[in-house]
């Protein structure tokens, strides 16, 4: 197993592309803290991580909150002794352009796509560079590389994501290594709803995935597996780098003719 005995926080673990992390990260051995805001989808995940013979805590947590985050670092401690992985994924969409966009709005898109992420690794770094190990990984998106019309405060936020992960690798390794994911189009319940936005659910996917190299959406596993490859000893010379796990999605120039 690729993590076995290592302890990892993942923030937005209760579902979707985090569910995918820390689920996978427990197949792989890992002891995982499944930290996010909903409290019934995070216990259940981490119960059913536990089903399945693996050790998972959930830690409800307001990753934007300097308090909560400090009181969830100390939880893991307290749980595991150590921590040699945080994934910060715990994330929210806001897809205006600056126009439409309000204060508010763009404060809580950047409070909790980027000044969390910011949070839990100022409370984690030092708990991995006093075992002398640990990796970071960042989720951040295709939206850092490329984007579209009308997500002005989610491009600024994933954007901010990749450079931060650049410049904590730098400050931080060869101690720990930062690397960040980029996905692409990810089945999960906010991908879900978008589509049942439409009038035509199933077009409107089928649309999608036709658009995509692979001719699918990806599966919170996908990220998974691809995060606990960059955490795990197999990728001990990457860091200050982004994995794009998008299907093909950012290779494509235009469509064929």
């Amino acid at each position: 197993m690729k993590l076995k005995d290592k302890v990892a926080i993942v923030t937005g673990g209760s579902k979707g592309i985090g569910w995918g992390v820390a689920t996978v990260f427990a197949q792989q051995g890992a002891k995982v803290s499944v930290v996010a805001r909903d409290a019934k989808a995070g216990e259940q995940t981490a119960e059913e991580i536990r089903d399945k013979g693996g050790e998972a805590i959930f830690i409800p947590c307001d990753i934007s909150n300097e308090e909560e985050v400090k009181a969830m670092v100390a939880t893991t401690i307290d749980a595991f002794g150590q921590i040699d992985i945080l994934v910060n994924n715990a994330g929210v969409g806001v897809y205006k352009s600056v126009l439409d966009t309000t204060s508010e709005e763009w404060d809580r898109c950047l409070a909790i796509d980027l000044k969390g992420a910011f949070l839990c690794s100022k409370y984690t770094i030092p708990h991995m560079q006093a075992i002398g190990k640990g990796v970071i990984i960042n989720m951040s998106s295709v939206h850092s590389h490329a984007t579209v019309n009308s997500v002005a405060p989610y491009a600024a936020s994933k954007g901010g994501m990749t450079a931060l992960t650049r410049n904590m690798a730098i400050d931080y390794g060869p101690t720990i290594r930062v690397n960040a994911i980029a996905p692409g189009w990810v089945w999960t319940p906010l991908i879900e709803n978008l589509f049942n936005s439409y009038d035509n659910p199933v077009h409107q996917r089928e649309l999608v995935e036709k658009r995509q190299v692979m001719k699918r959406l990806g599966t919170p596993e996908d990220i998974g597996n691809a995060a606990a490859f960059l955490a795990s000893d197999e990728a001990s010379f990457i860091t200050g780098t982004q994995l794009f796990v998008d299907g093909g999605l950012t290779s494509v120039l235009e469509e064929s003719w």
